[in-house]
């Protein structure tokens, strides 16, 4: 479904990715794995048009859309999540998902607010609240809701359970899987809790200094003796 290959994207002289070949096949949940700066933010970004990759190529259902406009390439099925929620605070929940409707028919309005609701209840509940007034876990929920508001095939989740409570952070990643398996959507998640990341995904990859230096099945990067050192003892699981 997603191909990228060979992608290098820079932030004025300095280079953020360098070389980077990911792919997500339909129907998987792929996760990217890696410290603070590795870059795995950028490479989300890049995939959907901001900042623009200087070179390479990314692939989306068989078409390059590595030069496309940002609202063309949302259109074409992707959406994505980004860190630090981002959601609008002075608006309603519900002008929210309203927001993340924009690019999906309208007459599936209804039918993508209801299953949005049924797996975020506490939304409903909130809907006539503004956005900046939820808890953390509440706007982390809103921002993952207006995202697939836009009914994507492909969904790109960065850093959901940033900031969040361990039973928050539990109820987040049960609702990644829920979208995945009951929703048919594929998920791309950037994540640093490297334990609950790999334990919920199909593959993995991680990422240093804009390297890919690592690949496997989760399950083969949770046995990892490098993945283990750097990312999962200590208390990182």
């Amino acid at each position: 479904m997603l191909s990228v290959s060979s992608v290098n994207t820079f932030y004025g002289n300095i280079q953020a990715l360098r070389g980077v070949d990911v792919t997500v096949d339909e129907g998987e949940i792929v996760t990217l794995i890696g410290a603070n700066g590795a870059g795995k933010s950028t490479l989300l970004m890049t995939i959907c048009g901001s900042p623009r990759a200087s070179s390479g190529t990314i692939t989306f259902d068989g078409e390059d859309i590595t030069h496309r406009p940002t609202d063309q390439i949302i259109g074409s099925g992707i959406a994505q999540s980004p860190e630090g929620r981002r959601i609008f605070p002075r608006m309603t929940v519900m002008e929210n998902l309203q927001m993340g409707s924009i690019t999906a028919p309208a007459e599936k309005f209804v039918e993508n607010l209801e299953q949005v609701f049924e797996l975020f209840p506490i939304l409903k509940e909130r809907s006539d609240q503004r956005g900046g007034t939820l808890s953390g876990g509440e706007q982390q929920m809103l921002a993952i809701a207006r995202a697939l508001m836009s009914q994507p095939r492909l969904l790109l989740l960065d850093e959901p359970s940033l900031g969040l409570a361990p039973m928050v952070v539990k109820q987040i990643f049960r609702v990644i899987k829920e979208i995945n398996q009951r929703q048919r959507v594929t998920v791309f998640l950037v994540e640093q809790n490297a334990f609950h990341a790999l334990r919920l995904a199909h593959r993995g990859y991680v990422m240093v200094n804009g390297v890919i230096n690592l690949t496997g099945t989760g399950s083969e990067l949770l046995a990892n003796r490098e993945v283990r050192a750097a990312y999962l003892e200590g208390g990182h699981g």
